[in-house]
């Protein structure tokens, strides 16, 4: 019986400590492989960290695995914000890349976090994934964030004579003056 209580708070020990790794994000996260890149779990999602070479690649095996979808691909501007989220072997670049994709058949979702330097390409995945076009549009247009491959690399939201990015985090704040009917003074 002395046995089974040290196995029951082992496993009680391993449970809490599992707890602790899902829900603290500010902890750094385990080292773990999946489909040959660094991968860890953050709010019940699997979460792949492939660097710019093997990016393509990932996404054809994941496309093969029944990954057939994707549902988003954004970009971020992590300039001056220090990161706790990656595992040890990726290393933190200003933006990030996140792709979601969805396998209906699995009924599962994964995300893809691609860090890509200041003034690097990434891979297009309009060829594989044509609904992405517009989404790397907006990503070129906010962030500057360039995809080699992509068949309209043009602004999408802002007018083609925009100077700059203006979802960067070091892009000035504009100012558009407002005047209120019947403003004081200017009558």
């Amino acid at each position: 019986m002395a046995g089974s209580d040290e196995t029951t708070e082992t496993e009680t020990e391993v449970e809490e400590t599992t707890e602790a790794v899902e829900t603290d994000d500010e902890a750094s996260i385990d080292e773990e492989q999946l489909y040959g890149v660094p991968a860890a779990s953050a709010f019940g999602q699997m979460v792949l960290f492939p660097d710019t070479e093997s990016y393509l690649d990932l996404f054809s095996e994941l496309q093969g695995d029944g990954f057939q979808q994707v549902i988003d691909l954004c970009g971020v501007d992590y300039l001056n914000h220090e990161r706790s989220d990656l595992p040890a072997s990726v290393i933190a670049e200003r933006f990030e890349v996140v792709v979601n994709l969805i396998s209906h058949a699995r009924r599962e979702r994964i995300r893809v976090r691609v860090q890509v330097a200041d003034g690097a390409s990434i891979p297009s995945l309009f060829d594989q994934f044509p609904g992405t076009e517009a989404m790397e549009r907006e990503a070129f247009d906010m962030f500057g964030i360039t995809f080699e491959g992509h068949p309209d690399h043009s602004r999408i939201l802002m007018p083609e004579t925009w100077e700059g990015f203006p979802l960067r985090k070091d892009f000035d704040i504009g100012r558009i003056p407002v005047q209120f009917k019947d403003a004081p003074g200017q009558r």
